[in-house]
């Protein structure tokens, strides 16, 4: 039996796709829905839906507070505009995991070559940065993988 987590995540799913790619939704309503607290239905957001995964989330607490989520449509932004959004909103650091999420939707959009993703991969691992000590680590992975995405753009 699937999770409520999981079916929480193809429940806004489809409602994006059936929405053209953006959806408004009320979080105290879908929690209702499936019966569940409004804190689960953040951990869905947070975990499901955030920018390493596609995905723009906007959030408006109080009485007529919402949740908008939109889907990065790739296909009508050009690959360097894509990855100047991802170069501009990734922080000053990032994990190992998060790097290998936005590399493999890179690839998966046709955004990068397979060979591009394997050398950003490696060049980003804990293998090559793992003697620096957190948080050191993620903030010089981030600085890296910053420039290895500008350096594509040229």
């Amino acid at each position: 039996m699937a999770r409520l987590s999981d079916i929480i995540e193809t429940f806004i799913k489809e409602l994006i796709a059936s929405a053209d790619g953006a959806v408004e939704i009320q979080r105290n309503e879908l929690a209702n829905q499936f019966n569940c607290v409004p804190s689960q239905i953040n951990y869905v957001l947070d975990t499901r839906f955030s920018v390493e995964r596609g995905y723009y989330v906007e959030s408006r607490r109080g009485g007529g507070g919402y949740i908008r989520i939109r889907r990065v449509d790739v296909c009508n932004n050009t690959p360097a505009r894509y990855l100047m959004h991802i170069v501009s909103s990734m922080g000053d650091s990032i994990t190992q995991q998060s790097a290998e999420i936005f590399i493999n939707n890179f690839i998966d959009y046709n955004v990068l070559r397979e060979r591009e993703g394997l050398m950003l991969k490696a060049a980003t691992s804990d293998k090559v940065l793992g003697n620096i000590p957190l948080p050191e680590r993620d903030v010089l992975r981030a600085g890296i993988f910053k420039n290895m995405l500008m350096s594509l753009l040229v």
